[in-house]
């Protein structure tokens, strides 16, 4: 299944977003520091690059994630040119604290009442963006809810004298290339649920997790996980907290709930659910698979009007 969610409202909110763009001094993009780069809209990248304007990545989130992984991925964006990376908690307000003055370096030229800092913050739904928000300005201004897609509209607020700060919407972009981002992004409950099915989320994350956090999975459920798959996870689940249908039967779509619930909330612990190299490999794949394809329909092998290929 390729799962793909973009609401109409993002469409004005990109035009609205690529206006601003050319009026501020420092992007501000949140990220899931659990899934930096499947978090991560490349729309955002393209409209930032076309302005170069310097950015500052949030790897929110981060008392979830792996914190081993999110070293990696902090070393691996600080290597970029005009990006700073920072893992924090947007709920912890010493760590958003730190934001504005993590911005200030990257736009050296506005550091007074005349020139104050213009900073915008952008992601995907459901990231964070609006605690973050509310977080800087120490009141609530912006609607923070568990559904992604709760802001809709643009707003600009005064931080103090010498900075400003423009809240988006959340922004997802109109093709999901690769379907193991688009899976991690509903296991993460950044896509509305009408777009998914969440028997298949759970699979995909329950096949994630066995691989990478074993022994997390196993202490969480108390059950052995030798030989399980993502499927078999889910109906142990099920067993275990006594999901059942009327008729005796599994109620999988429940167990499938419990286990992203589980997930979303870091009961299970905390877990990333890719990393630099794991990218880097899932990439490599499909530029293969992409590569032998053009081969194939060059050597006449394939027809031309076949599906590009997609990762599993």
């Amino acid at each position: 299944m390729s799962i793909q969610w973009f609401p109409g409202h993002m469409t004005s909110a990109r035009k609205k977003a690529a206006e601003s763009m050319e009026r501020i001094d420092v992007v501000i993009e949140v990220l899931d520091a659990r899934l930096p780069e499947a978090s991560s809209n490349p729309m955002i990248r393209e409209l930032r690059v076309h302005r170069q304007r310097a950015c500052l990545k949030i790897l929110n989130k981060a008392d979830l994630a792996d914190p081993v992984v999110t070293a990696r991925w902090l070393a691996y964006y600080n290597a970029q040119k005009g990006v700073t990376a920072v893992a924090l908690s947007c709920k912890k307000p010493g760590d958003v604290a730190k934001v504005v003055g993590l911005c200030r370096p990257l736009a050296p030229h506005r550091n007074d009442r005349l020139k104050p800092l213009r900073m915008m913050i952008m992601g995907i739904p459901n990231v964070g963006k609006s605690t973050l928000m509310n977080a800087l300005l120490k009141k609530r201004v912006a609607k923070v809810g568990d559904e992604p897609a709760v802001t809709k509209s643009q707003q600009v607020l005064d931080l103090s004298p010498t900075a400003t700060l423009i809240d988006t919407p959340g922004m997802m972009w109109p093709k999901i290339e690769h379907d193991s981002d688009g899976f991690m992004l509903a296991a993460s409950h950044a896509i509305g649920r009408n777009a998914v099915i969440d028997e298949q989320v759970a699979n995909f994350l329950g096949d994630v997790l066995l691989e990478r956090y074993p022994a997390l999975v196993a202490a969480r459920y108390k059950t052995s996980v030798d030989g399980l798959d993502g499927p078999a996870l889910v109906e142990t689940i099920a067993r275990r907290r006594g999901c059942l249908l009327k008729g005796g039967g599994l109620d999988i779509e429940k167990a499938s709930l419990i286990l992203l619930q589980d997930y979303r909330d870091g009961a299970l612990g905390r877990v990333s659910l890719e990393s630099p190299e794991s990218r880097k490999r899932m990439m490599e794949a499909h530029a293969e698979a992409v590569a032998a394809k053009a081969a194939a329909k060059a050597a006449g092998e394939v027809d031309s009007a076949a599906p590009d290929p997609v990762d599993d």
